[in-house]
């Protein structure tokens, strides 16, 4: 109980909020680097796992490949690129890792998506003359929505947790403040940092799933054929 509460003192300590080394700078390093991360897996897997359910080939392939890429921890990626030459660029091993790991999710989650459209919906827009790309953006899509946007409330949420390794090879982010809290033997600045990224991770969850309420409804693209 003393920790918690200890932790709660370090919390409402003003002086813990400001400078380059007070959360709001170290929560301002870890959004940029999930909002960075997060893009850049939505470009790199959901065009492809879009398109693979649109035709209905290698989505399987691809959903199990990158599934594989799963099982490899997270930190043992970041070692591995230390070791190479990206290893000379500021957060580019951090950034890759961490897009590896935030991939499977949107592409499995898009891809099944895509699979799960209602068949006849799809050759009732066919036999309304829709073109591939019309049927893409107009109906599949649509009717994806909600299964696409799940995928990338999960891929965030992993990625505001597993961001916190960059602090491990002298990053940013709210992991500075556990791994300093380690270094000065501060059991309440690491419990203080692990609660600011467990509410950080919830509060991206909340946004993410008020999205999800406001996402288009799958009879929409039934109605729509």
């Amino acid at each position: 109980m003393n920790t918690l509460t200890d932790a709660w003192s370090w919390l409402t300590t003003s002086a813990h909020w400001s400078g380059p080394d007070g959360i709001w700078n170290r929560l301002g390093e870890h959004l940029f680097l999930t909002v960075v991360c997060l893009l850049i897996s939505c470009a790199l897997a959901l065009p492809v796992a879009l398109w693979l359910g649109h035709i209905g080939k290698g989505g399987a392939l691809a959903v199990n490949l990158s599934n594989i890429g799963r099982a490899v921890p997270t930190f043992a990626v970041l070692v591995l690129l230390l070791l190479t030459p990206v290893g000379r660029w500021d957060q580019g091993p951090t950034i890759i890792a961490l897009v590896l790991f935030s991939i499977p999710p949107l592409l499995t989650n898009a891809y099944v998506g895509m699979r799960e459209v209602d068949p006849d919906v799809v050759r009732a827009a066919r036999g309304m003359g829709m073109t591939g790309r019309q049927m893409l953006r107009q109906v599949e899509l649509p009717l994806a929505l909600p299964l696409v946007l799940t995928g990338v409330r999960i891929a965030a949420v992993q990625l505001v947790a597993t961001a916190t390794l960059a602090a491990l090879v002298g990053g940013g982010g709210l992991g500075r403040i556990i791994t300093a809290g380690f270094n000065l033997a501060s059991t309440p600045q690491v419990v203080a940092g692990a609660v600011l990224v467990a509410v950080f991770a919830l509060l991206v969850e909340g946004l993410f799933e008020a999205g999800l309420r406001l996402a288009p409804d799958r009879n929409r693209g039934r109605e729509a054929a």
